[in-house]
């Protein structure tokens, strides 16, 4: 069965948020990082907005270690998380509610060298990927890019479907609301 949720635009351009069950905060969710005025952190060139999410244990605390995580990692500078938004499970329905967030990062590698240390991270928090859909401790999804990025088999930017999802739309957008760009 193919349901997926899609966000409802409304007529005035707003987002209708039905689908969503409820916003929550965690520990580095929402959160601004500082900048870095060091020539260490200016060197990260691109910027892009990562989609995190899963639904198998405690995601809020899961998510929170792979903030901490990431922001040691000297590839990578956090710049931003949005709160978390717990909603529905889409594509495969029989599975528990997913936990979904955004971050901003800066990094100055490659989006193809992104996507395969997003994938390192994903198994490092014990990701297995059985079936499309199929419930997951963590998916990180690249979802736009500031880099040009030749569509391929493996990495499409922007992320199909990411502006129509409200997991994406609503936390992205508070992101930006608040200036964090």
């Amino acid at each position: 069965m193919r349901n997926f949720v899609r966000a409802k635009f409304e007529q005035n351009g707003f987002v209708r948020l039905s689908e969503a069950l409820c916003v929550q905060r965690a520990r580095y969710f929402p959160r601004k990082f500082a900048a870095g005025k060091s020539r260490k952190a200016r060197k990260f060139r691109h910027i892009f907005a990562l989609g995190i999410g899963g639904n198998i244990g405690n995601s809020a605390r899961r998510f929170d270690r792979f903030a901490r995580e990431i922001s040691r990692d000297p590839r990578f500078r956090l710049v931003a998380t949005s709160s978390l938004l717990i909603n529905p499970a889409f594509g495969y329905l029989d599975q528990p509610n997913f936990t979904n967030a955004v971050a901003l990062l800066r990094t100055s590698q490659s989006p193809r060298r992104v996507l395969a240390l997003m994938q390192h991270y994903e198994r490092k928090f014990r990701r297995t990927r059985t079936f499309r859909n199929a419930p997951r401790t963590l998916d990180l999804d690249i979802l736009y890019f500031s880099a040009k990025v030749r569509p391929d088999a493996r990495l499409i930017v922007p992320h199909p479907g990411a502006h129509e999802r409200v997991s994406v739309v609503f936390p992205l957008g508070e992101i930006l609301a608040k200036g964090n760009l």
